[in-house]
């Protein structure tokens, strides 16, 4: 007889500790024409205001990836970077990274971490 595996309900997985939020990267700063790819906008999930992406700002943020050949050990990688300031009224951040992100991340998860912190 195998022993049973205990089901968590939803409840418990909400009663998780969270360490970061997650948020998409939309696309480079831009304007009509030109693009820089220094400034990355990033959607924060549940954040749709500017008010409210004034908690984000200056918290750390990483774009974590898989490559093909490992480097120390691992495939995964990660880009660190900042978020400096809100970009619009939607909610949206600017984030400026240690090295640019690539255009594949486009679309892609990013992780808000929740440091430093100000509270």
């Amino acid at each position: 007889m195998t022993p049973s595996r205990k089901i968590r309900t939803h409840r418990e997985l909400q009663a998780k500790t969270i360490d970061h939020h997650r948020g998409k990267h939309l696309s480079y700063q831009r304007g009509k024409r030109n693009t820089n790819p220094n400034t990355s906008l990033i959607k924060i999930e549940g954040v749709e205001s500017t008010d409210d992406a004034q908690f984000y700002l200056g918290k750390r943020v990483a774009y974590v990836y898989r490559a093909k050949k490992p480097v120390r050990g691992t495939k995964i990688r990660v880009i660190w970077g900042k978020i400096t300031r809100s970009h619009g009224n939607n909610g949206v951040v600017r984030s400026r990274f240690r090295n640019n992100l690539p255009p594949s991340s486009f679309g892609a998860t990013v992780r808000i971490m929740l440091y430093p912190s100000s509270i």
